[in-house]
C-alpha cells in the first residue's frame, strides 16, 4: 500500500536572526514524519513569493507568523490528508491552487514552502532513500563547490560597505572535505587580519566579518592577504565571488556607492567590475546590477559573460517565467536558486530545468534568515548543481549545511564527484 498523509502540523519557531518563521510536519499513516522550516531573506526581490506576517506590533514587532501556522494546521492539513507524499508535483499543485494568488500571499509562501519541503522529506522516508537520492535519483553524485561569505556589507551587516557579500570559493579542492578545510583555514586567517587592523571580529547575518572598511577594494585586498596567509594561491587554490545585491543601492537610475553621494551608471558599474576582474581573482558576480535595470543587465552580460559567471538572483527570483525572459534577452549566464523565493519544491525543480536547458549554471542558495534545516544541501546534490551558497565558516545554521554535505560525501563514498565549474575561466 502506498503511504498516505495522515496529518500536517505547523508551529512558529525562530530563524537565525531571532525572528519567527514557519516549521511544518507532514505525518504519514506509517508514523514517519517529514519536517522542514522556512527561511527568510533580508534583501528580497520585488517579485518573490510573499511571506505572511501577522503585523501585530505588540508581538515580535509585527513579524509573527501565527496566521501562516494556522493555515498549515487547518486549510493545508485538510487539503493534504490522504494524499500520497511521493506525488510531489501533485501536492505542490494542491498548495498553489489552494492559495489562489499569484504570489502565494494568502496562505503565505512561508507556510507553503515549509509544507512542500516537509512533504519531500516525508516522501524520501516513505521510499527509504536519502533526500538527495529521492529528488535526484541514482545520478545525484556531484558535491557542490561552496561560495563562502567571509565579509558582509549591505543589508547583512552594520557596515559602510554598500555591497553585500564578498565570498571565497575553493576552486582548487578535489573533495568537499578538502574544500571546507581550505575555506576554514582562510576564514580564520582573515579573522586574525581583521583583528590586527583593529576592527571588531563580530559577524553579519551570514557569518562573514563586518569590519568598517572604507571601500570594496579594501575588502578584496584583505581577502587576498588572508588566502595567502593560509598558504594558498589566489586564483589557483581559492578564488573570489561577489554578491553586490545592487538592487539595494539603486535609485533613480543610478547606483549610490556610498554615504557621500557617489553615483555610478550601469556602464560605470560594469567598467568597475571589469577592472576588478583584471586585478583580483574574481570568478562570479551575482546581482551586479538592479533587478529593475534590465537594459543594464543586457549590456553587462554582453561585456563580461565570456570572462566570469554572472548570476541572476533578484532579477529572476527562482521563477521559471522570469528565467525564460532573461534567457531570451541574454541576461546573465547563471541562476541563483532559492526554494522560498518561488515557494514549492516542484517549481524550484522547474526553474533549475529551465536554466539547464539554456546552458545556464545554477547556484543553490540559502537565505540571510536561515534555520538549522539542511534541505538545500540535499537539493544541491540532487540536481548536480555544482555550486552552493550557504554562508560563512561560522554560525551553526550555516555549518549545518556544510556538515550535511560531508555526510553525503561519506555516503556516496567512491561515487562522489567534486569538480571546479570555473576550470575553463581560470585555466
Amino acid at each position: 500500500m502506498p503511504a498516505k498523509i495522515k496529518n500536517v502540523r505547523g508551529r512558529e519557531v525562530l530563524d537565525s536572526r531571532g525572528f519567527p518563521t514557519v516549521q511544518a510536519d507532514v505525518i504519514l499513516d506509517s508514523g514517519s514524519m517529514g519536517r522542514a522550516t522556512a527561511p527568510a531573506g533580508a534583501s528580497t526581490g520585488k517579485r518573490e513569493a510573499c511571506e505572511l506576517r501577522d503585523g501585530d506590533a505588540k508581538r515580535y514587532s509585527g513579524k509573527g507568523v501565527l496566521q501562516a501556522v494556522h493555515h498549515v494546521q487547518m486549510e493545508i492539513a485538510r487539503a493534504l490528508m490522504g494524499q500520497d507524499p511521493m506525488q510531489q508535483a501533485k501536492i505542490d499543485r494542491i498548495l498553489i491552487d489552494l492559495d489562489g494568488t499569484a504570489n502565494k500571499g494568502r496562505l503565505g509562501a512561508n507556510a507553503i514552502v515549509a509544507v512542500s519541503m516537509a512533504t519531500a522529506r516525508a516522501g524520501a522516508l516513505a521510499s527509504g532513500v536519502p533526500l538527495y537520492k529521492y529528488l535526484g535519483g541514482n545520478d545525484a553524485t556531484l558535491l557542490p563547490l561552496p561560495m563562502m561569505n567571509v565579509i558582509n556589507g549591505g543589508r547583512h551587516a552594520d557596515s559602510a560597505l554598500v555591497m553585500q557579500e564578498f565570498m571565497i570559493t575553493p576552486i582548487g579542492a578535489s573533495t568537499m572535505t578538502r574544500a571546507l578545510r581550505m575555506a576554514s583555514e582562510t576564514f580564520h586567517c582573515l579573522k586574525a587580519l581583521v583583528n590586527q587592523r583593529g576592527y571588531p571580529t563580530s559577524v553579519g547575518d551570514e557569518g562573514g566579518f563586518a569590519p568598517s572598511l572604507s571601500s570594496p577594494e579594501e575588502a578584496l585586498q584583505l581577502i587576498i592577504e588572508a588566502i595567502e596567509t593560509a598558504g594558498y594561491e589566489p586564483g589557483r587554490d581559492i578564488s573570489i565571488a561577489l554578491d553586490p545585491a545592487a538592487s539595494e543601492f539603486y535609485s533613480d537610475g543610478k547606483y549610490q556607492m556610498d554615504k557621500n553621494g557617489t553615483q555610478k551608471t550601469s556602464q560605470e558599474m560594469t567598467a568597475l567590475y571589469s577592472d576588478w576582474i583584471k586585478t583580483y581573482p574574481i570568478v562570479s558576480i551575482e546581482d551586479g546590477l538592479s533587478e529593475d535595470d534590465w537594459a543594464g543587465w543586457e549590456m553587462m552580460t554582453a561585456q563580461l559573460s565570456d570572462k566570469i559567471q554572472i548570476v541572476g538572483d533578484d532579477i529572476f527570483v527562482t521563477d521559471p517565467e522570469l528565467i525564460r525572459k532573461g534567457i531570451e534577452r541574454r541576461i546573465a549566464n547563471a541562476v541563483l536558486i532559492k526554494v522560498n523565493q518561488i515557494g514549492t519544491v516542484s517549481e524550484t525543480l522547474e526553474a533549475i530545468q529551465t536554466a539547464r536547458e539554456a546552458n545556464y549554471r545554477v547556484v543553490i542558495s540559502h537565505r540571510s534568515g536561515e534555520t538549522e534545516d539542511t534541505f538545500i544541501a540535499d537539493l544541491a546534490v540532487a540536481v548536480n548543481g555544482g555550486q552552493i551558497k550557504t554562508g560563512s565558516l561560522c554560525r551553526s545554521e550555516r555549518i549545518a549545511k556544510y556538515n550535511r554535505l560531508l555526510e553525503i560525501e561519506e555516503e556516496l563514498s567512491t561515487g562522489a564527484q567534486f569538480t571546479n565549474p570555473f576550470a575553463r575561466a581560470t585555466a
